[in-house]
């Protein structure tokens, strides 16, 4: 009975095609620094839990029955080479507490939380146990499981066969003799009268003097407006009906105010004083 259950124990650890773990490939290559490590994302202060049996494998895992937390630190998921792993790392040591080699069911997520999820762990020596993970934070949830969505994908692509053409190499370079044609499109006549250019319509608009210039020559300045505006025009006119108009002062709302308003009388003009008027003296 009992040599049944040492032989049992001593049963040959799960490895991967080539003989070796991928924990044991991933370990190794930790010490060659020749190989490009990247980090897909790093969360702090996530929670382990020692997971309670599982009573049905068709319903799935549930966070809400994890009671027994048997460490706190931080997640990341790394690729180094060929290989992506989710290493479990010690906040203050800095060491590696256990690793998730990423595959096909290595994670699985709760069936009640999205903030909680199963790793199927491995050490060096192939052997696997599966812990509950569990993080403070949806977003912290959010970016785990994108980071192993992007790592999957990418692989994937990696893996596709790229569209090679195989046909005869063909020959883009001038052969002796060949010419090229460039077809350059022509101007209208008023474009191209004179020179060419344009110049004589633009000598023509300078002898006219209206101080604007062709459109060959690329556009211009517009004339100035008139110093007078037609309310200042009517004041210094001093014309109204044939006869001299009063001193006008236009508002800017339609109707022009003067003195003829209210009157000559000194008294009857509450716009009068006693002394000098600036507005209508």
């Amino acid at each position: 009975m009992f040599k049944k259950n040492s032989a049992a124990k001593s049963a040959q650890p799960m490895t991967s095609a080539e003989g070796t773990s991928d924990t044991a490939v991933f370990l190794q290559s930790l010490k060659d620094p020749t190989i490009i490590e990247r980090v897909r994302t790093s969360l702090k202060n996530a929670h382990v839990f020692k997971l309670p049996p599982r009573q049905t494998v068709s319903v799935g895992w549930r966070g809400a029955d994890w009671r027994e937390k048997v460490w706190q630190g931080t997640v990341k998921v790394v690729e180094r080479g060929d290989t992506t792993a989710i290493l479990l790392v010690d906040k203050e040591k800095g060491s590696i507490f256990a690793v998730c080699p990423v595959k096909e069911g290595a994670v699985e997520r709760c069936i009640d939380s999205s903030r909680y999820f199963v790793l199927r762990i491995e050490n060096a020596s192939g052997r696997h146990m599966f812990i509950g993970v569990a993080f403070n934070e949806r977003n912290d949830a959010f970016d785990f499981n994108a980071a192993l969505e992007d790592s999957k994908r990418e692989k994937e692509m990696e893996q596709m066969p790229v569209p090679t053409y195989n046909g005869p190499a063909k020959d883009y370079s001038l052969q002796a003799g060949e010419k090229i044609h460039v077809a350059i499109p022509k101007k209208s006549p008023t474009d191209l009268d004179g020179d060419g250019f344009g110049t004589a319509s633009k000598r023509r608009a300078e002898k006219r003097g209206d101080g604007t210039k062709s459109s060959g020559g690329g556009g211009g300045f517009l004339k100035p407006p008139p110093r007078d505006t037609a309310a200042r025009a009517l004041e210094q006119s001093g014309v109204d009906g044939g006869g001299s108009a009063p001193n006008v002062v236009n508002d800017g709302f339609g109707e022009p105010f003067s003195s003829a308003t209210f009157g000559n009388d000194d008294d009857n003009n509450p716009f009068r004083s006693s002394g000098s008027d600036p507005f209508f003296d």
